[in-house]
């Protein structure tokens, strides 16, 4: 058990995790208790600002995308709460203009899903932003259009022509991508 008082001299170990997906939170919150951490989770932005009110965390795991408002403002709640706490965003819908506006709010980090959960506490636990040094062999642009075609294609259960119309593409020509192998 990797406790996090022994590893990093942090007293106040309380983490509020804010996301709807259910099994997500489950394994995020099982893990972060057996790093140390006192987990409290919600599931909506207005639960996580009311428990950032209520008694804002030393630490924030905070998704982009709630059902009932946007993980930015729970960032920026707790940043003006508790100046000292360190909250990162998880999301699924990364973008670069929502990276930029969550550390220009305070967040300490940002992160794709699905993030491991030593990335997470890493990024919790981390004095400085994570610099990641680049991958030794990254992905070719191919290969990340061809995993974006496919995430899309399984979020829509699989329905051809909804997933052409969501990615603004012909039917035919998705189909020709989804009968191909995967790009290297």
């Amino acid at each position: 058990m990797n406790d996090i008082s022994a590893t990093s001299g942090i007293a106040d170990r309380t983490l509020l995790i804010v996301d709807s997906e259910k099994p997500f939170v489950a394994r995020l919150m099982r893990a972060m208790q057996m790093r140390g951490y006192v987990v409290e989770t919600v599931d909506t932005a207005k639960a996580g600002l009311a428990a950032i009110e209520k008694t804002p965390p030393a630490f924030a795991v905070v998704d982009m995308k709630l059902g009932d408002g946007n993980g930015l403002e729970l960032i920026a709640a707790l940043a003006k709460k508790r100046p000292d706490a360190r909250g990162i965003v998880v999301t699924g819908y990364a973008t670069i203009a929502t990276a930029v506006a969550a550390l220009k709010l305070g967040a300490a980090d940002y992160l794709a899903k699905p993030a491991e959960f030593d990335e997470i506490d890493r990024a919790l636990r981390s004095d400085q932003l994570l610099l990641l040094s680049p991958p030794e062999n990254p992905m070719s642009p191919d290969r990340v259009r061809w995993e974006h075609i496919q995430r899309v294609y399984e979020q829509c259960a699989r329905n051809v022509s909804e997933t052409a119309r969501r990615l603004s593409m012909h039917r035919r020509t998705l189909q020709r991508i989804l009968a191909k192998r995967a790009p290297r």
